[in-house]
């Protein structure tokens, strides 16, 4: 497929998903935003656009990620793990209320699928550690990015995404720079090379170094997404 295919197929999900949520009886359109607690603007039908926003570009910011052995892995695993957390609390009408973040009625039950994509993907890293003897593919981080935006939409907790998932955020964000201001500037680049990644290996670093220091910056984030809960 071409990316124009992937992406209108992509789409297609993803609006899917989001007019299922919309038509839920239990849907709330409000958003939650970290450390602000009196902010949350209801979006109304306008959140199935916001929906297709998260799951296609969590889908491909995960896939743009992949590009060096355990680099989008590992981040998955630390994404997952924070996200138990925050499903079950969510789930959880008591620790909902205490820790003042939106209740969402059987989110708990989405703790036990952020278990098994951690679970998982940490069973994946044992084969994908450099050097790789296996990898994922568009097929595997596509897929992955895509259940995190849908996570992160079902337990409301869809700004945290940015925060938490802030290896991928960074690697899109470097592509989307580099090919903008390519265009402006006629030729010129910010990076020697996009994704972010692949710049730290033109000034170069060895493969290995790249990858654990960008997953000691997804613990940071990781701890930090959590530190948010009392932090309201």
């Amino acid at each position: 497929l071409s990316a124009r295919n992937k992406l209108i197929l992509q789409t297609i999900g993803a609006l899917a998903a989001g007019f299922f949520i919309y038509m839920s009886p239990a849907f709330n359109g409000q958003l939650s935003f970290p450390f602000l607690k009196n902010i949350s603007p209801d979006l109304g039908a306008g959140y199935i656009l916001f929906a297709i926003l998260v799951i296609v570009g969590a889908s491909n910011a995960v896939n743009l990620t992949d590009g060096l052995d355990g680099l989008a892995t590992g981040p998955t695993v630390i994404t997952s793990a924070v996200y138990l957390v925050f499903s079950y609390l969510a789930g959880h009408s008591i620790l909902a209320g205490y820790l003042q973040i939106p209740y969402v009625r059987g989110a708990g039950e989405v703790a036990i699928f952020c278990g098994a994509m951690a679970g998982a993907s940490l069973g994946f890293l044992w084969f994908n550690t450099y050097p790789a003897q296996i990898f994922m593919g568009d097929t595997g981080s596509l897929a992955i990015g895509a259940a995190l935006g849908g996570v992160a939409i079902i337990t409301k907790q869809e700004i945290l995404l940015i925060m938490v998932g802030g290896i991928f955020v960074m690697e899109a964000l470097s592509v989307i720079l580099q090919v903008g201001f390519f265009k402006m500037s006629g030729g010129k680049r910010i990076f020697l090379m996009a994704p972010f990644h692949h710049h730290f290996e033109k000034k170069g670093w060895e493969e290995p170094k790249v990858v654990v220091r960008f997953w000691i910056i997804s613990i940071i984030l990781g701890l930090s997404a959590l530190a948010t809960l009392k932090l309201r």
